[in-house]
């Protein structure tokens, strides 16, 4: 008898009227709400204007979900285009099924016009965003707890997830929450990016691609742990190859990148004001520039009394000691 496991939800729809109400849509939605927030604060720090980053996601976020469903249909052709499958599920986004991997590439494309338009560079604009991409990665992953999926193997640790559902050939019992893991994982990669882009002042897109280092080393793991269904080669399943080959990438676009154009960006949004921090931190070196301009100016001015002074004193006993000798002389 298990004492203690994850429950699943008795269902992942609720219907208002006509209109289903589903849980996963709802996890994607606030997972972007908070990617723009969390954007939107880290831009205006940077010197952006308010507003730029969802202005962007306009483009960025229609792009990235046709995106994540190419890369799921592709990959998983066979749960679409093979005997006894209707290939109009291929476009029930509804029912789970967004991959990571291409939701970023197509996702990119999008922010890149959208950065266009306003002369934005993508790199300044992505290190921006991507702590937020893994806060929305790590909510949108409770989506698939919804639709009990994306498990683990069978397991009878304390935290546990206990499948109830038979469909699509599942098979009820206690598995690994893998879709647990990678939430935490993520919330993990974007204190990291935060914590990192504060202590070594990332730009160029170096944030980003931390970000997307990161994931990939969890994800290489998590991968590991799943039982459902993929491509396999070498042993391993394809989206650990994925995951191996885009680490590969990111990690050398940060050495790279760090050599050709250290630092950050001195400009993130032409025409924009200085952000509230690089501003306040202006004031205050200028504010110790004067302050330690008028202390120079006090020590010169009473370097220049005490010479005057000293003058002043010298020249009575100057001829004092004149009139001294011309009566020596004489006498």
């Amino acid at each position: 008898m298990e004492l203690a496991y994850i429950p699943s939800p008795s269902r992942g729809v609720w219907n208002l009227g006509p209109i289903p109400l589903r849980a996963y849509a709802f996890c994607i939605i606030i997972g972007v709400f908070v990617a723009v927030w969390l954007g939107n604060k880290r831009w205006i720090a940077r010197g952006g204007r308010a507003g730029t980053v969802a202005d962007i996601a306009v483009w960025a976020v229609p792009f990235g979900l046709v995106g994540g469903r190419l890369y799921h249909v592709i990959t998983d052709y066979e749960l679409y285009f093979s005997p006894g499958r209707d290939w109009v599920d291929a476009f029930k986004v509804w029912e789970g099924g967004l991959g990571i991997w291409g939701a970023v590439a197509l996702g990119a494309v999008g922010a890149w016009i959208g950065c266009r338009r306003r002369g934005i560079p993508l790199p300044a604009y992505a290190d921006a965003i991507a702590p937020g991409i893994a806060f929305a990665q790590a909510i949108g992953r409770w989506g698939n707890w919804f639709n009990q999926e994306l498990y683990g193997r069978e397991t009878h640790v304390p935290w546990a997830l206990h499948i109830t559902s038979s469909e699509g050939g599942r098979v009820p019992g206690y598995y690994h929450p893998t879709f647990l893991y990678e939430s935490l994982w993520c919330i993990g990669v974007a204190l990291l990016v935060i914590w990192a882009d504060r202590r070594f002042q990332l730009g160029h897109g170096r944030a980003f691609a931390l970000y997307v280092a990161a994931y990939c080393v969890g994800r290489g793991w998590i991968e590991y742990m799943r039982v459902d269904d993929a491509h396999h080669i070498l042993g391993l399943r394809l989206n650990d190859w994925t995951a191996i080959i885009v680490f590969l990438l990111a990690v050398t676009y940060i050495v790279v990148s760090a050599k050709k154009r250290p630092g950050r960006e001195a400009v993130v949004e032409p025409g924009a004001s200085d952000g509230p921090t690089e501003g306040a931190a202006a004031a205050e070196a200028g504010g110790a520039e004067a302050g330690a301009k008028s202390d120079a100016e006090v020590e010169v001015e009473a370097g220049d009394k005490a010479e005057d002074k000293a003058e002043d004193k010298a020249e009575p006993d100057a001829v004092e000691a004149k009139d001294e000798a011309e009566s020596a002389k004489k006498s």
